[in-house]
């Protein structure tokens, strides 16, 4: 073996290498000034993660346009070049899903400073989201597919997988007919707007947020920081409450079982102070009322409402606890009792109540 046939293949490995360097190096630059610019978009930050792909495209670029030149393992051209051309294909793949993924993140991240309401903000999170996930699986399948054909036995497999591609697409689709649902239902959702990711809901009786959309699932956190996985076929085909549906601004109520007695107008002056010293309150509105009765209690309703659901829960909560603790202070006789006093007769039987109640006044003195 000679010295050329060692040299010629280290110099052009060297000479790939070294242009990718500096090919990335120079880009690397021009990224950084660009985001060093005064109110610019974040894109350009968010790009300089896609330096490793890039890095290794050129170079899988540049050998694989020069091996034969090189000379890189004569003997064994034809599994060189299939080498590089599988490394090129996926090093391209990666690097236009990073892409992808910097535009979309940077979409968001310019829309989210600029927009105060809160639920567009969360839609458009939820719709990119998406988006940017069918984009990488599409890019992936196609690379996927592009690797396979480089091999000769699945290009000559390819015509009769064509000639049965009706028979196999019925196939696949009846086998994977609930993952397609799910699929389309994720889509649905996406751009139909119905639950966006941070929406407060209430699914199988179960109060949580929102936390990541999927294709084919939904994750909801609840409130004591369990994950419930659901397809998102279920949001598509079941009822269920969102909370945050056309604004996170909510009204709740409480509720309190009290005595007959109790004084209803002092209660309402009661409910405006300890709203004024409760911050989770947003100030819109607040109500109480008598709503209904029984022989025994009346039941008091007061209706308040906060910026968000968490607030609200607080807000209740508050309000349930010191009007409790004002009427156990204040007015002790409003709480529910047992009456064991005897019951005030009609009229009409009033002189016979009286020499019941007299005589049995004097049978106890006797």
């Amino acid at each position: 073996m000679d010295t050329d046939t060692l040299l010629r293949p280290l110099l052009y490995a060297c000479g790939a290498l070294a242009a990718t360097l500096a090919a990335g190096w120079l880009l690397d630059v021009l990224l950084r000034r660009a985001a060093a610019r005064p109110g610019d978009t974040p894109l350009w930050v968010m790009l300089r993660r896609c330096r490793r792909p890039f890095r290794l495209a050129l170079c899988a670029l540049l050998l694989r346009g020069s091996y034969r030149q090189a000379g890189i393992l004569p003997d064994h051209s034809l599994a060189v070049g299939r080498a590089l051309t599988l490394v090129l294909i996926a090093s391209t793949a990666w690097l236009l899903t990073g892409i992808a993924t910097a535009v979309v993140d940077a979409a968001y991240a310019r829309y989210a400073g600029r927009t105060s309401d809160q639920a567009r903000v969360r839609r458009v999170r939820t719709q990119v989201t998406l988006i940017q996930r069918v984009v990488i699986a599409a890019v992936v399948v196609v690379a996927a597919a592009a690797m396979l054909l480089t091999f000769p036995a699945m290009r000559a497999v390819g015509t009769s997988v064509l000639a049965s591609a009706g028979l196999i697409g019925i196939v696949a689709g009846i086998a994977a007919q609930s993952s397609l649902g799910n699929l389309f239902a994720g889509l649905q959702i996406a751009f139909g707007d119905t639950v966006r990711i941070g929406d407060t809901v209430v699914v199988d009786s179960e109060w949580g947020t929102v936390e990541e959309i999927t294709l084919t699932f939904l994750v909801v956190r609840t409130w004591d920081e369990r994950r419930i996985t659901m397809p998102v076929s279920y949001f598509t085909g079941k009822p269920y409450e969102n909370w945050s549906r056309g604004g996170a601004e909510m009204t709740g109520t409480v509720f309190w079982h009290l005595d007959h007695s109790a004084p209803v107008d002092a209660m309402r002056r009661q409910l405006r102070r300890i709203l004024a010293e409760v911050p989770a309150w947003d100030g819109r509105a607040l109500d109480l009322a008598v709503t209904d009765t029984t022989p025994h209690t009346i039941e008091v309703r007061a209706v308040l409402t906060a910026k968000d659901a968490g607030d609200l829960w607080t807000a209740r909560c508050a309000v349930r606890e010191r009007m409790l603790a004002w009427l156990v202070e204040h007015h002790p006789y409003a709480l529910p009792r047992i009456a064991t006093a005897a019951a005030v007769p009609p009229p009409a039987d009033r002189t016979g109540y009286d020499d019941a109640a007299a005589g049995v006044t004097a049978r106890a003195r006797a």
